[in-house]
């Protein structure tokens, strides 16, 4: 008798700017699939050029799941994402599609291969204590406390990343236990899992880290030249509060703070390029790590869809 042929989804990542998106678009060339986004920004509506997300023209042609499913007010968590991820898989199986999650948010990566530890939901008297103790003595030292009750946690978690470090110190409040100790496989016997299948991951991976960073400067020059401060002018204008999860994205909030005049828009640009380098760097840094990664050398899409095609076959 023959074995049922287990469902496949497929998972494309790597750095940002390496071209995720036209590799996805040229493998849709090839075979049927269906693309579901794995970026924590483009789930947002209004948030098009700074987030990189393809054109409404493309998106007709090549639909993208969870792509414009938020409003920039609302957050939207690693466990929505998980939820919709799923969903948006079983309807491509449905359709005899291959799901193709396409995306740099390694943390939506994780959950989706790993399921999703039952953390505490969010308190809001814990985040403000948080919140008011960080405006009076600094993120830094709230991340010198994580390194002392977490310092697994506090390796993974950048200093400027204010909202995994208030998430890290809220759980520990709430329930005495450090946030690394959820991420253990001891400790998902009641975790959030996706559905299954076999899960194939590529990875896009620069050989040049500074072609790289060229190609991140052309990118957000680009994203100026297209109106990404009239957008984000916009944003403002719905009186938008800076701290929204949706607006911590990349060059958000750099361009926020120069419309409200604290540099000016050389230094902007500066700001933005820095944060977007540092970005991938740890993007690299996590999949060096990365088990069980089919890793692609950048470059021509049309050259990495067949690559990827072949391993498919």
């Amino acid at each position: 008798m023959t074995e049922p042929v287990e469902p496949r989804v497929v998972a494309l990542t790597g750095a940002t700017a390496v071209g995720k998106t036209e590799v996805a678009l040229a493998l849709a060339d090839r075979r049927a699939i269906s693309i579901i986004s794995m970026d924590s920004a483009m789930v947002y509506r209004g948030m098009d050029i700074g987030t990189a997300k393809p054109a409404a023209a493309v998106r007709e042609r090549y639909p993208h799941a969870l792509v414009d499913v938020c409003d920039p007010l609302d957050s939207f968590t690693v466990a929505d994402f998980l939820h919709a991820a799923d969903a948006a898989v079983r309807e491509a199986w449905q359709a005899n599609r291959l799901p193709v999650l396409v995306g740099g948010t390694m943390l939506y990566l994780q959950a989706f291969r790993e399921g999703l530890a039952a953390l505490p939901g969010a308190d809001p008297v814990v985040r403000q204590r948080i919140e008011v103790e960080a405006a009076a003595r600094g993120w830094q030292v709230l991340h010198q406390r994580l390194q002392r009750i977490d310092p697994i946690a506090a390796q993974k978690i950048h200093p400027n990343n204010r909202p995994r470090l208030q998430r890290a110190l809220e759980v520990y409040e709430l329930t005495g236990k450090p946030i690394s100790s959820f991420w253990s496989a001891a400790n998902r016997s009641n975790t959030t899992k996706r559905l299954g299948g076999r899960l194939l991951e590529f990875a896009i991976e620069p050989d040049d880290r500074k072609i790289l960073h060229r190609h991140i400067e052309r990118r957000f020059d680009a994203m100026l030249a297209l109106g990404f401060l009239t957008e984000v002018s916009a944003l403002r204008a719905r009186v938008l509060d800076p701290s929204l999860p949706a607006l911590r994205a990349v060059g958000y909030r750099q361009a926020w703070e120069h419309l409200e005049g604290r540099y000016d828009a050389h230094e902007m640009r500066e700001r933005v390029i820095i944060a977007t380098r540092q970005l991938a760097k740890r993007q690299l840094t996590w999949l060096r790590g990365w088990p069980g990664l089919n890793r692609l050398v950048w470059g021509d899409p049309q050259r990495l869809a067949d690559e990827i095609d072949q391993q498919l076959t």
